[in-house]
């Protein structure tokens, strides 16, 4: 008994309550949505003649009760999202250095330099530090790494024929000390001078003079270094009342001394994607053709706003991502009230939203992930007002939302592919609207006749999303054509062509493999987050780390995806017809499972092989087994259903099919719909009043909002005993990298 016990960990023991929890409330769900005992409601819902398909005509508008909710739900939300965000003082002037170019400077004294931080700009390549005591022995700064990768540091080198590494130190790589790597950009760089046990002491050697020469990549006409600081052998930085200098741009290198932290973290410098988007949005207020070319720029754009507000600085280029992400907290209230029309269900879904883990991570980081969902929400939004328009309406009080779904979904592709994969769903139940409005079109002598309608509704869609997404995605590329001295619209349009053409052909060879990379079928199970930061080396003798990555919250991840099996049983009218999209669905996914992933391929070891076939065959029955119990259990159909399962399905679907490398963070759009299928649920408990509904939507919320405050650590990047991650938080060991 006691050995058994030890294995009953808060890890163990908090994934399986959560998961139990989720599965007791969809048969509490499952329960509610059966005739009660003791009323005749089987025999109304048997002998109910089925009735068509169709949105409904009642939309909910938002109400002065809604203000309280939606308003505390975004401030909070705010706070949490806007908190430690990013520092607000880095290096803001650069000194620019072609090949060869060399700016020199002098220090007030001979001194020993025991530690160098350099902040970088943009472009790639390295630098060349040399010092001297008298003008006349010179030693250049290299970066040195012995043979077994133990011993990494800098080291002076005397300038002269046959010089050799300092006594005490093994044969081992050198380099230039400065390096400036793609994945360097705008970082602070902190590296020690090493104390060698033997011979001179390399802190011995007092130097005062300094020449600092560029050494750009090829490609790269200069290098750029925000700011150099140098500390004493006493581990104190040199102050530029200290310091002299000469050569043409040298004095940003020690203008903002006051800038320079006490170490490099995720706070201060770039991490993650940040050294690509970033920079990107920087090039473009530059006017420089920019580096990273592999998404449509009108993020990046709009990341820009931020540091033209903030500066260059983590705040500035994560603070356009952070306000868009607490801009979809009030929009989604919105949506929610008028799919639903219950303050109570708004709330709900909206605070599962906002406590939602990925949406956190996510639009704290400057990546354009965030743009891509807000616009798919909106898009969606819009679409939905427009589908619940009466047979009938006239044309012109339709145009409008239509109009702002069709630029929700331009604005939204030119700022990253994802939402093209929505619009599919988008456009699908676009034309299941006119089916609907066609069918139940008024024939009374005074409606408006069906025929013109939808010539003019037909030519007004094409305008609003083929013409003016089309004319705002080639617009976007407008940055690219003026950094090439020619912004005619032929030009533009060539180097619009030519970005899609890379762009598929990037992404198509994107398989380097990744240790945090994951698929489909792992995101959909919260199984594999990928980690965006670790620090377990500058608090370790306390016992601390710092680490976050992106994953979701498992009661929205775990819950959302079975609230989403029941809206698909609620999908279709029949059962057969329930049935068979559970069947095939089941096999388009096993079949994307072995036909794209290969889990089944024959040069994996047999056991690999089996045990995958297990995993998959126990997947897709349970799968199955759940779809059956959903078409038994919800015999009606409801288009709210449909919409929710065609948004989840045109997001998820087409990563079943792309075999590139993928991480989790690309299920963020999907969790829209999880959330959505949630509150769906939480609609009709609401709606039924059955016994204990309360406790089932508030305590699902409840939850949600309390790992949210469990997991905030390893969201935002807080340095926490390392006990508290690997004791509470590894839900799923070596899976979990927290």
């Amino acid at each position: 008994m006691m050995n058994l016990m030890q294995y009953i960990t808060p890890t163990l023991v908090f994934p399986i309550v959560v998961l139990a929890a989720m599965f007791c409330l969809l048969s509490y769900y499952r329960h509610a949505m059966s005739p009660r005992e003791g009323t005749l409601e089987w025999v109304t819902m048997a002998s109910a003649a089925p009735r068509p398909m169709s949105f409904p005509r009642r939309r909910f508008p938002m109400r002065r009760k809604d203000a309280l909710p939606l308003l505390l739900l975004t401030a909070v939300y705010a706070f949490t999202a806007f908190w430690n965000l990013g520092s607000f003082t880095n290096p803001q002037s650069f000194c620019q250095l072609s090949d060869g170019q060399t700016v020199t400077f002098t220090l007030a004294e001979p001194t020993a330099i025991s530690r160098v931080m350099y902040y970088t700009g943009l472009n790639t390549g390295s630098y060349t530090l040399e010092a001297s005591p008298d003008g006349e022995t010179w030693y250049t700064l290299l970066s040195y790494e012995d043979e077994e990768n133990n011993v990494s540091g800098l080291i002076w080198q005397e300038n002269k024929t046959g010089s050799t590494l300092p006594a005490g130190l093994d044969s081992g790589n050198t380099s230039a000390a400065l390096h400036q790597k793609y994945s360097d950009l705008f970082k602070w760089i902190d590296n020690t001078v090493l104390r060698t046990g033997e011979g001179p002491d390399p802190l011995s050697l007092e130097v005062r003079m300094f020449r600092l020469t560029g050494d750009p990549d090829a490609g790269d006409d200069w290098v750029e270094l925000g700011e150099l600081a140098l500390y004493d052998a006493d581990g104190q930085l040199i102050t530029l009342r200290d310091i002299s200098y000469t050569g043409e741009g040298a004095s940003p290198l020690f203008d903002e001394g006051d800038t320079v932290p006490a170490m490099s973290t995720w706070y201060n410098s770039s991490y993650f994607d940040e050294i690509y988007h970033p920079r990107t949005a920087y090039e473009h207020i530059r006017g420089i053709y920019p580096y990273e070319i592999s998404h449509p720029p009108l993020g990046k754009l709009i990341m820009s706003l931020g540091i033209q507000l903030f500066g260059l600085t983590p705040f500035g280029w994560r603070f356009m991502g952070t306000l868009f992400g607490v801009l979809m907290v009030p929009l989604l209230y919105v949506f929610l009230k008028n799919l639903f029309g219950k303050t109570v269900v708004a709330f709900c879904g909206t605070a599962l939203f906002a406590f939602d883990f990925m949406h956190l991570t996510q639009t704290r980081i400057a990546t354009i992930d965030t743009y891509g969902v807000f616009f798919i929400l909106a898009m969606y939004y819009f679409m939905y007002r427009y589908l619940t328009l009466p047979a009938g309406t006239p044309f012109r009080k339709g145009a409008l939302p239509l109009f702002l779904s069709g630029l929700m979904w331009g604005i939204g592709a030119a700022s990253k592919w994802t939402v093209i994969y929505g619009a599919v769903g988008l456009a699908l139940l676009y034309f299941i609207g006119l089916y609907f409005k066609w069918r139940d079109w008024p024939q009374e002598e005074d409606a408006p006749r069906f025929a013109p309608w939808l010539v003019k509704t037909l030519l007004f869609s094409v305008l609003c999303f083929v013409l003016i997404p089309a004319a705002i995605y080639t617009a976007s590329y407008l940055p690219y054509a003026a950094a090439k001295g020619d912004t005619s619209l032929e030009n533009l349009i060539k180097v619009m062509w030519d970005n899609q053409v890379y762009m598929l052909t990037y992404h198509e060879g994107v398989h380097t493999p990744h240790p945090y990379s994951s698929r489909w079928y792992q995101w959909i199970v919260d199984g594999r987050p990928i980690l965006y930061y670790l620090d377990n080396k500058s608090g370790a003798a306390q016992g601390l780390k710092c680490a976050f990555g992106a994953f979701s919250n498992p009661v929205v991840c775990w819950g959302g995806l079975l609230a989403m099996i029941a809206c698909a049983a609620q999908s279709f009218r029949r059962f057969r017809s329930k049935m068979l999209f559970f069947l095939l669905s089941g096999l388009v996914a096993a079949g994307a499972v072995i036909g794209v992933d290969g889990v089944l391929s024959a040069e994996l070891d047999n056991l690999v092989r089996l045990r995958n076939l297990c995993l998959l065959v126990g997947g897709v029955l349970i799968y199955w087994v759940l779809g059956y119990l959903a078409s038994k259990s919800f015999p009606r159909y409801s288009s709210k259903a449909m919409f929710i399962l065609i948004g989840y399905l045109s997001q998820l679907v087409p990563w079943m099919f792309i075999g590139r490398i993928t991480f989790a963070y690309h299920y963020f759009p999907s969790i829209l719909f999880l959330v959505l299928a949630l509150a769906y649920v939480f609609n009709d408990l609401v709606g039924r009043r059955a016994p204990g509904w309360r406790v089932a939507v508030y305590g699902t919320t409840g939850g949600a909002v309390a790992l949210y405050a469990a997991f905030y650590p390893v969201l935002v990047g807080i340095m926490v005993p390392t006990w508290y991650t690997t004791n509470f938080l590894r839900w799923i060991p070596g899976a979990w990298p927290f």
